[in-house]
């Protein structure tokens, strides 16, 4: 893409990072579909416009019904079944009952050697055939830690680890650990059990599947819905996110994954429930936002989809081009039965193709995993931002790497970051693609500014004019 093209778009970029964002909570489908409240806003001069990292456009991909060994549509299909016989006649028995971590590290190496960031759910208690943290029946010991290890020392650098719920089937008692022995509709993690919970219950729910990811060493800091979970309960459900995260692990930014759209909606995420913004404990929670459906092998590996769905061979149409124009984060979603396809690894094959025609089509892009992009959303919009003449002011409530913005400064030069710590001259450089933390770049009468944004602190960014 070349620099006069990158600089075109920049309307599109800070459309995405700013407009479309706040647009999704003021009337049209926003107000229809999210409950959720936005919380505090610190002001933000117009002056300063906050735009996507380092001027690229996130892309990121999202793994649900993954976990250690066990293949999710092999062991849930016959739960879905006794709740819906009539929309579950897949021959479940003749799936496999193991996705190997042999596919997993497979699947690993490719995607670090691409640049390739997302998020992977580890289903804790999947379809209540056994806990992670216990032992599950159709495997040896040895085998479910050699798995675990897999994940915590390989997947976590590139992949946040997410539980999804408990079981993905019929729900547990918390109190006793157990699934309850009512097993209907009412019962089911993806329909039934979320309807009429308050945000209390549900952060007891997950708080249980959390605590058992802690338990194996596992590094969290969202967590992924399925099915239908929460879809009727929404405000319990992003308030319960924030409750649980943080009493589990601490977390600083809570996220979840809860909707996916296809259409003309936005796909930025939402920063909700932002409390306590001036003090030492800052809250949100994100709502992270998929953006294709599953086209690559289906929830249960039975269904192959086409890279044209995604981008097509001459790389001019399809979902991601459609997102990426907008400057919004494209984030793929899939399920993990549907890549290993039993074996014959389709549903992979066709992610192998998406990725090579993304980066055919696009060098403007940046990988990034869900926290990554929560925390990017979450500072953008929530920090404090003045311009007074030649200084611009920022104060975030946490802290952001290449956090980037834009303003008016025709005879710009020389700009100095200042802290209460240090002060950094940024290097000016040429072209806009190269820009990282620490450095700056122009484009007639605009400026662009990238810098890592720290906790609590006051940052000023001054510039001399000639």
């Amino acid at each position: 893409m070349s620099r006069e093209l990158l600089w075109t778009r920049r309307n599109v970029l800070q459309a995405g990072a700013a407009g479309l964002l706040s647009s999704a909570w003021t009337g049209g489908f926003g107000a229809n579909l999210f409950a959720q409240e936005r919380g505090d806003r610190p002001p933000q001069d117009e002056a300063v416009t906050i735009v996507n990292p380092r001027g690229r456009v996130p892309v990121s991909f999202i793994i649900d019904d993954s976990t250690c060994l066990a293949n999710l549509a092999h062991y849930g299909i016959p739960h879905f079944a006794a709740v819906y016989p009539e929309k579950y006649r897949q021959d479940w028995a003749k799936l496999p009952n193991t996705i190997p971590d042999s596919f997993v590290r497979k699947f690993g190496e490719w995607s670090r050697e691409h640049g390739v960031k997302g998020k992977y759910s580890i289903v804790p208690y999947p379809a209540c055939i056994g806990r992670i943290d216990q032992k599950l029946p159709d495997w040896s010991k040895k085998e479910l830690n050699d798995s675990l290890k897999l994940v915590r020392d390989f997947m976590t650098v590139d992949w946040d680890i997410h539980p999804e719920m408990v079981t993905h089937t019929f729900a547990i008692d918390t109190k006793t650990g157990k699934p309850f022995a009512d097993q209907t509709e009412d019962y089911l993690e993806n329909t039934g059990f979320s309807v009429g919970k308050s945000a209390d219950q549900l952060a007891d729910y997950m708080s249980f599947a959390l605590r058992i990811l802690k338990n194996v060493g596992l590094p969290c800091e969202g967590v992924t819905t399925p099915g239908g979970f929460g879809n009727r309960s929404r405000e319990a459900l992003s308030k319960g996110t924030l409750m649980a995260l943080r009493d589990v692990y601490k977390t600083e930014i809570p996220h979840y994954f809860r909707h996916l759209f296809t259409g003309n909606e936005s796909v930025a995420p939402r920063v909700e429930y932002a409390t306590g913004l001036d003090t030492d404990d800052p809250k949100c929670v994100v709502s992270i936002i998929g953006c294709t459906g599953d086209w690559f092998g289906g929830w249960d590996g039975l269904t192959p989809g086409t890279v044209d769905q995604f981008i097509t061979e001459d790389l001019d149409e399809g979902r991601l081009p459609e997102v990426i124009e907008r400057g919004e984060p494209a984030i793929m979603v899939c399920h993990w039965p549907g890549l290993y396809f039993n074996g014959d690894e389709i549903g992979f094959a066709i992610f192998q193709d998406v990725v090579r025609r993304l980066h055919r089509r696009y060098d403007d892009l940046i990988w990034m995993k869900l926290s990554e992009i929560a925390r990017y959303w979450a500072s953008k919009a929530l920090t404090h931002i003045t311009k007074k003449e030649e200084t611009i002011t920022l104060r975030s409530p946490f802290g952001c790497p290449d956090f980037t913005f834009e303003f008016n400064a025709p005879h710009a030069r020389d700009i100095t970051v200042k802290s209460e710590e240090t002060s950094i001259v940024l290097k000016e450089i040429d072209q806009p693609l190269d820009l990282v933390s620490g450095q700056w770049v122009r484009d007639d009468e605009e400026v662009r500014v990238c810098l890592d944004l720290p906790r609590r602190k006051d940052v000023s960014v001054s510039w001399a004019t000639s």
